[in-house]
């Protein structure tokens, strides 16, 4: 009995090591990778949607990883700090979600229309391979009007992109959404943030665009890795994949070699996903997976065959 209680107790105390050693890692002096000519006018605007209580918990760690790696941040809440945070005229709490979404873009319109040509929103439990998003932008006209994430399909016509996976805007999109509250033409009908917005995108003509790879597997995502990468027990299919626009698989083919991002990512995890992404290799591994190969039938799975 003594021993499994040292064996827990020293247990404990290496996560908890761990757990600290990781918190006081802030790569901020490590050398940003070198992008490929295709990607580097690919100027992206993040802005995190954050609140008082969570800037010591999850903000700062997102600062300390991937938020660095945009070529603008903004973190936005209801207070204004020295973090620094953006205080918009919104109160907290998940009613007002959508609120401080819409605050959040008149903001960057006003004040940052000019730093990017396009603008993601994420939320302080989001892990995002900004080098990646910068490839899958590559692909697009920043001049169209254009929104992309993970494409749910209930509720919108065109479908809408989930809150939590992160979504992103081009500088039209943006306009257009400034423009449909001005007019009237977009309201805040509803406190469920995502799908709001993709009504608002659909009703001022952005395309809700397809941002799967040439494979068909998604780059964008809901859940942490486990939910996806690891093929489940015969259950009913849980809502995500239910609401998913395309056919998804769960297993290893459910994501792209050139994932963007995960949602519910606790902080540890965001310093293990940030070495995974930028620092592990395998010696002597060939990687063969070529993005740029010709574009193939992406399945025709182009509308879901499953409905909830």
């Amino acid at each position: 009995m003594s021993s499994y209680l040292f064996f827990s107790i020293g247990l404990l105390l290496g996560f908890v090591s761990l757990y600290y050693m990781l918190d006081s890692y802030t790569p901020l002096s490590e050398n940003l990778p070198m992008l490929p000519n295709s990607t580097q006018n690919i100027r992206i605007l993040c802005w995190i949607m954050t609140g008082p209580k969570f800037l010591e918990s999850r903000t700062r760690h997102i600062r300390a990883t991937w938020a660095k790696r945009c070529d603008k941040t903004l973190y936005m809440s209801s207070v204004s700090t020295a973090f620094p945070t953006v205080g918009l005229n919104v109160r907290e709490g998940r009613e007002n979600l959508y609120w401080k979404t819409i605050e959040a873009f008149q903001y960057i319109h006003k004040h940052h229309m000019d730093d990017a040509d396009w603008f993601l929103k994420a939320d302080d439990d989001t892990f995002v391979v900004v080098e990646n998003l910068r490839y899958l932008l590559s692909k697009f006209d920043k001049e169209k009007p254009l929104y992309m994430g993970r494409k749910f399909r209930p509720f919108v016509n065109q479908g809408y992109m989930s809150g939590g996976a992160g979504y992103v805007l081009s500088k039209e999109a943006l306009r257009r959404f400034i423009k449909g509250f001005k007019t009237g033409e977009c309201t805040h009908f509803s406190s469920i943030e995502d799908m709001a917005l993709g009504k608002c995108m659909e009703t001022m003509k952005v395309e809700a665009a397809d941002t799967r790879d040439i494979k068909g597997r998604q780059t964008f995502h809901a859940f942490p890795p486990d939910h996806h990468l690891v093929r489940q027990l015969t259950r009913p299919r849980p809502w995500f994949l239910l609401y998913d626009t395309y056919n998804s698989a769960e297993g290893p083919d459910c994501c792209s070699d050139l994932v963007v991002s995960f949602h519910y990512i606790k902080p540890l995890q965001l310093y293990f996903l940030n070495y995974l992404t930028y620092h592990l290799r395998a010696y002597g591994y060939k990687y063969r997976f070529n993005p740029d190969e010709q574009n193939p039938e992406k399945t025709a799975d182009t509308t879901s065959s499953t409905s909830p």
